[in-house]
């Protein structure tokens, strides 16, 4: 039974991907198309380490097609711009219609960029091309203000992606220190919460406060942003110097969900139930950023979280198309280290714990070295 049917992927990010390798290593036979702009996968934990010089677009950018030859996965290269008959056909920019027996969503989320003068901060999860402005800046900077900060969808808690702002913040005053720089600099933190990063769990963000702290970065805590200007980030509290900006956003849908019957949450991502099935949608499942899904409001969304919804989503698809319950599903669980270029703050936390290590040194090559080990099995 599991070499019928024809299993049609959206996106070649981290949810995506696993969703392939987990739909051979079960034993699927059935014909795989998976639907991006490009043959690559864009390994985005690591642009932490572009500003200061340790990674470069090459490093990160890892070349699918061996991938796909060797997982019998045929590419569209293609934008998606809707779907029809209740997910089974894939609409295409290239006016290309792909049909399927089974659908995966794993095309990430959107930052939220609504706030006036936006254009004045980058977005470092935009992508690699965000990383290498934020290098570039900084190496013209002689000294001045950086300010860095994130916010959230206020209609969807879950949609936040916090920690590499922490990274970056890390990253920029480490990196100016090993330059010599750092006195030339004034380094702000800035969030509409006055306990940013909770969602990682209590003893993290007081961890994370105490190290900025030790760092001499300064914090603006509690307001929410109002715009930025050039030279200044502008919040409910008060104005911060800013010669370079870093903000990221909350998250929301993909647009072109908006030319779609996809259910979708208050914050505008798809709804998913537990089994990571598109609510009410027949043999339709969505993994990582695009789905809102059931559980404790601390969800995390990072990759980690994506590989675990891909295995819960290829198990159902399959037990789908085969006319078994899809019965399987996945555990929440956050695990991330916040890398400093030196050192990382391991956190891990699960319905029942949370675990939060001190800073140390040999987490930043735990770091290093599961990337490596991460995307050797693409390359």
């Amino acid at each position: 039974m599991n070499g019928t049917g024809r299993i049609t992927i959206l996106g070649a990010g981290f949810g995506a991907l696993s969703t392939v390798r987990e739909l051979r290593s079960r034993g699927c036979t059935a014909e795989i198309t998976l639907v991006s702009p490009r043959a690559e996968l864009h390994y985005l934990p690591g642009i932490i380490w572009i500003p200061s010089g340790r990674r470069t677009r090459e490093d990160l950018v890892v070349p699918l097609q061996r991938f796909f030859e060797r997982m019998r996965v045929r590419h569209v290269a293609a934008e998606v711009t809707g779907l029809k008959d209740g997910g089974r056909t894939v609409l295409t920019h290239t006016g290309e219609e792909l049909a399927n027996d089974a659908l995966v969503i794993a095309t990430g989320g959107r930052f939220i960029k609504k706030l006036p003068g936006i254009e004045h901060a980058i977005t470092p999860c935009e992508g690699i091309a965000a990383a290498e402005q934020i290098r570039d800046r900084l190496r013209a900077l002689s000294g001045g203000a950086i300010a860095v900060g994130f916010a959230g969808n206020p209609q969807e808690p879950a949609a936040v992606r916090g920690g590499p702002m922490f990274e970056f913040l890390f990253g920029i005053d480490t990196q100016l220190r090993q330059e010599g720089r750092r006195g030339q600099f004034i380094l702000t933190f800035f969030n509409p919460q006055r306990e940013p990063g909770k969602r990682l769990g209590e003893k993290a963000v007081q961890g994370i406060l105490a190290e900025m702290q030790r760092r001499g970065i300064a914090t603006h805590l509690g307001h929410k942003p109002v715009r930025f200007e050039a030279g200044k980030v502008v919040t409910e509290g008060g104005e911060i110097p800013a010669d370079l900006i870093l903000f990221m956003p909350g998250m929301t849908g993909n647009a072109w969900f908006d030319a779609t019957e996809l259910p979708r949450s208050p914050g505008g991502l798809i709804a998913a139930d537990a089994q990571c099935r598109v609510q009410g949608w027949r043999h339709s499942y969505v993994v990582g950023d695009a789905g809102s899904f059931p559980g404790p409001d601390w969800a995390p969304k990072q990759a980690h979280m994506a590989d675990l919804q891909a295995a819960c989503a290829a198990q159902n698809l399959i037990d789908g198309l085969a006319g078994r319950p899809e019965s399987a599903t996945f555990k929440t669980e956050l695990l991330c280290i916040i890398d400093t270029l030196t050192g990382g703050k391991l956190v891990w936390r699960t319905p029942a714990r949370t675990v939060s290590l001190p800073y140390l040194r040999p987490m930043h090559w735990a770091k290093a070295h599961f990337e490596r080990r991460y995307l050797k099995q693409y390359r």
